[in-house]
């Protein structure tokens, strides 16, 4: 019995193996996506709002800057906690599982085979399935139709880490490159909120898509939500401006 969980970890079946894979994949490029969105709001929402105080373009720049590096640091040390604490709670229930399996073997089986039921087979050829599977690969199996992981592809923290890093980054660069323009603030802010609204529609265009909803309803969503961040932004720091009377 311990020989079987010793055995390496191979895709079982094939099929399910690269749809588990096609299916990580997706959730990275989404987070992606709504990583550059996150840029995108929170850079320019600061920029906004500190043009809306009356500062001059030294001021915006400065904002600028340090929204993008606090925000990219931000969420890169967010998504590596809290994919972390994923990947050890995963861990932890393949061990789990792994004791199970040594332990109580036949108990395994019987479980294993009322999951298949569950899908629809019949108690027979549902315990004749489990049996094979676990003959096969018992941990895979049970990680996959049990727990809902692939044991060849937990998730990497460092990777979760920089994805969210780089989509920060170059999300938060489209508002910060209008503000570098020689151009007067009047027109700085019309230029980012002009990029923006694009922005954010193609990234609520994208995230539909990946997600199979209606993109029209993303759209108008994601660059709703956008613009009136910004508005609020651009909100408060016209009230400091007027309190303070700058």
């Amino acid at each position: 019995m311990a020989n079987r969980l010793r055995q390496t970890v191979t895709p079982h079946p094939g099929e399910q193996h690269q749809l588990g894979g096609e299916q990580s994949k997706l959730n990275w490029l989404r987070a992606g996506v709504l990583g550059a969105n996150d840029g995108i709001v929170s850079v320019a929402g600061t920029i906004i709002g500190v043009a809306g105080a009356g500062s001059d373009v030294r001021a915006l720049l400065v904002a600028g800057f340090a929204a993008l590096a606090a925000g990219a640091f931000s969420m890169a040390g967010g998504e590596y906690v809290s994919v972390s604490t994923q990947r050890d709670t995963e861990r932890a229930m393949l061990d789990k599982e792994r004791w199970e399996l040594e332990n109580c073997w036949d108990d395994e089986v019987d479980e294993l085979a009322q999951i298949y039921e569950t899908k629809g087979i019949s108690p027979t050829t549902a315990r004749t399935a489990a049996l094979e599977a676990m003959h096969t690969d018992a941990l895979y199996a049970h990680a996959t139709d049990e727990l809902g992981l692939d044991p060849n592809e937990l998730i990497n923290p460092w990777s979760a880490a920089f994805s969210s890093f780089v989509s920060f980054t170059a999300g938060g660069l489209i508002p910060l490159l209008f503000a570098l323009l020689p151009i007067p603030t009047v027109g700085k802010i019309v230029g980012i909120v002009f990029a923006a609204a694009i922005a954010l529609c193609l990234t609520g265009f994208i995230s539909a898509k990946l997600g199979g909803a209606d993109w029209r309803k993303a759209v108008i969503r994601n660059a709703g939500m956008g613009l009136g961040t910004m508005l609020f932004a651009w909100l408060v720091g016209l009230a400091f401006n007027v309190s303070t009377g700058a």
